[in-house]
């Protein structure tokens, strides 16, 4: 179940033993016997543990680039980016872990003495994690966690064990103790177990709709608190430009990260009716251009893929492309003649595939938008301040990029609304998710 396989080639290169079901019991019994670092350990020294992760990550960025790569097609300059994201991440929560767990005084006006909130750890949690950012995604999760002194199973995605091994070595490299972060390369069934395990405070996710329906299922059958980072299909919103050359070359960025297989990746390209044919034919040529080359994550993605693409042309869209579909790679290409009515335009194309909708004003660009069962991220372009005060107000998103792509930071929260989920990582708020928020009151 867990193996390697090459997209760029279709070959497994390597092989992982999956768990026993003795060896799942005992990697929840170690996170749930570290529970005891995490309450009696000191905000300072876990976040020296994680500035020393951080250091790990720069100094072995080589070795978790190239895996990555290997697994799952990325480009190397990309993932080598991921990688460095990963650093700032650790580096932040390192830097900001005091402040955020700091005890939070309370004004008192029910009677005397004082109060305050005291943020501490819930226990053990399981983090289940994707491919398609086999680091970037552990950080977001586990850095503001440990921060708190949470301790973690972690599961990743079945084509990414070579990671998984390199991270987990990482973590123990970097002075966190046995059990407070361990990998275990566990089945469905198995990962059910385990979060109905008493021992289990909560859950966390980020993967496709049906994985987080699945999980959250079984975790509110047990009472366990989750947070789920699930698809997206981002509108790309274009009112207005002095600079149509800038916007195109943003959106091509927007669609081509991580060749297209982004979760926050913009999908849908809403553009203005007077911009939109100068709007198509310059980003058609620079996307087409543009594209890295590199494959999908596996040739079922591209079937996937292509199969939707294939469904949209038959239902009347028109596909602009160059090249032909082969194993795992896809060519890049735009989909117009859409409309909201067109199946494909409330589905997640997940690769090198945009979709470009007319709209005839602000109010039918915003209709467009948020025409989808999806709400994670979104992008707005205008000249006009107050209409993208407007327009920000109204997306139906958990996230909205006024005029830029690419500025996601670790100081900055993450997550979404509708069908792609709930709950925040990244910035203070991702590290108030699991967290015991003890109300202390001293009356004398």
């Amino acid at each position: 179940m867990y193996a390697v396989t090459d997209p760029t080639t279709g070959t497994v290169v390597a092989t992982y033993p999956t768990a026993s079901d003795a060896d799942v019991a005992a990697a929840v019994e170690a996170a749930h016997a570290a529970a005891a670092w995490g309450r009696t350990s000191t905000v300072a020294e876990r976040a020296a543990c994680l500035r020393r992760l951080g250091d790990l990550h720069a100094e072995h960025r080589g070795e978790l680039a190239a895996g990555i790569v290997r697994e799952m097609g990325k480009p190397l300059a990309e993932a080598e980016g991921e990688v460095d994201f990963c650093v700032d991440i650790y580096h932040y929560y390192a830097d900001h872990a005091e402040e955020f767990l700091a005890d939070e005084p309370l004004d008192v006006s029910s009677g005397p003495g004082s109060a305050v909130i005291r943020r501490g750890p819930v226990g053990a949690l399981l983090g289940i994690m994707p491919w398609n950012f086999p680091a970037y995604q552990v950080a977001r999760f586990a850095a503001p966690n440990l921060a708190v002194g949470n301790t973690i199973v972690l599961k990743h995605a079945p084509q990414c064990p070579g990671t998984a091994a390199l991270l987990e070595r990482l973590f123990t490299e970097a002075g966190f103790p046995a059990g407070a972060y361990v990998n275990v390369y566990a089945t469905n069934e198995q990962i059910a177990e385990v979060i109905a395990d008493p021992r289990v405070q909560g859950v966390s996710l980020t993967g496709s709709e049906r994985a987080g329906a699945a999980v959250a299922e079984i975790a509110g059958r047990h009472l366990k608190k989750v947070v789920l980072e699930l698809g997206g299909s981002d509108p790309f919103v274009l009112l207005s430009t002095d600079d149509l050359d800038a916007v195109v070359d943003a959106a091509v960025a927007a669609r081509l990260d991580n060749t297209g297989q982004a979760c926050n990746a913009a999908k849908r390209f809403v553009v203005a009716a007077e911009l939109h044919d100068a709007f198509v034919e310059k980003f058609t040529a620079r996307l087409l251009a543009g594209a890295s080359g590199a494959p999908l994550s596996s040739v079922a993605a591209a079937e996937t893929l292509g199969r939707q693409v294939d469904a949209a042309v038959a239902e009347g869209a028109t596909l602009h492309s160059e090249g032909e579909r082969h194993g795992a790679y896809f060519p890049a290409g735009v989909l117009t003649g859409l409309t909201t009515e067109h199946a494909v335009a409330r589905q997640e194309l997940f690769g090198p595939v945009a979709m470009v909708f007319p709209a005839a004003d602000e109010e039918d660009a915003v209709r467009i938008a948020n025409d989808t069962p999806y709400g994670l991220g979104s992008y707005v372009f205008t000249t006009d301040p107050a209409q993208a005060e407007r327009v920000a107000a109204r997306i139906e998103a958990g996230m909205v990029f006024v005029n830029g792509v690419g500025a996601e930071g670790a100081e900055l929260p993450f997550g979404g609304v509708k069908r792609s989920g709930f709950g925040r990582e990244l910035g203070r708020l991702g590290i108030e998710e699991f967290v015991n928020k003890k109300l202390i009151r001293t009356v004398a």
